[in-house]
């Protein structure tokens, strides 16, 4: 008799998401949640970094703080792309993380993939000791994962990441660039740099986050259409 794989149905899918999120909301700021936004921060950070080097730049530092700060120091490459990169770029990471963990069957070959990304950023370009063991820790947790534990242990880790991204990146942006304005952030450079305001490149991204957000959850949730499958042996 044929296998007939059965996938969850889109609201008790959704219903599993909005429990991690508040979860994550409750114990948000909280050392339970720190290593996940500390990691957010070390996408942030990696999405300069990469940016840097995609347009032909190259990167003199990259550090990450346990305060969740960070910075990249880069040499040349496309500046008014570098500073886009942070918010946006660990916002699609964590987007495609969360759908990958929600509509692919390789979660462990996924997970792998990232932890060794890290620990190559991390040897390549980070650093500061914190930055340097906190980036070889993750990566190490994420491919002890992959490898050792059940599938479902990388399909949850990548939602749980995706869903801290989800959650982190649209705050950052609103509490660096609009709340506090005043802040020295990629917004407030970009402003400096190629005109406009901080509040005004903060709104654009903000935008551009929810915009993201929605995408990665409808694509996320969508239910996979089913070809006829035929049960058991046909018939001479």
């Amino acid at each position: 008799m044929a296998h007939i794989e059965r996938e969850a149905h889109p609201i008790l899918t959704l219903f599993g998401l909005l429990v991690i999120g508040v979860v994550l909301t409750i114990f948000g700021g909280t050392v339970w949640t720190a290593p996940l936004e500390i990691l957010i921060v070390f996408f942030h950070e990696a999405a300069h970094a990469l940016m840097t080097v995609v347009t032909g730049g190259r990167v003199v530092e990259m550090a990450v703080t346990i305060d969740q700060g960070g910075h990249v120091i880069s040499a040349g490459g496309n500046r008014f792309l570098i500073l886009t990169a942070g918010y946006l770029g660990s916002l699609l990471i964590g987007a495609a993380l969360l759908v990958a963990g929600m509509r692919s069957k390789h979660d462990r070959a996924i997970l792998l993939a990232l932890g060794v990304l890290v620990a190559l950023i991390t040897v390549f370009f980070v650093r500061n000791m914190f930055g340097i063991a906190y980036g070889l820790l993750a990566a190490a947790l994420m491919i002890g994962i992959a490898r050792l534990l059940p599938e479902i242990a990388s399909d949850y880790t990548l939602r749980l990441i995706g869903v801290m991204s989800l959650l982190y990146v649209p705050a950052d942006i609103f509490s660096d660039t609009i709340d506090r304005s005043h802040l020295h952030s990629d917004a407030r450079m970009l402003a400096e740099e190629f005109g406009g305001t901080t509040m005004l490149w903060g709104g654009l991204w903000l935008s551009m986050s929810a915009a993201m957000v929605v995408i990665s959850l409808l694509i996320g949730l969508r239910r996979r259409r089913r070809l006829p499958s035929t049960i058991g042996q046909p018939s001479l």
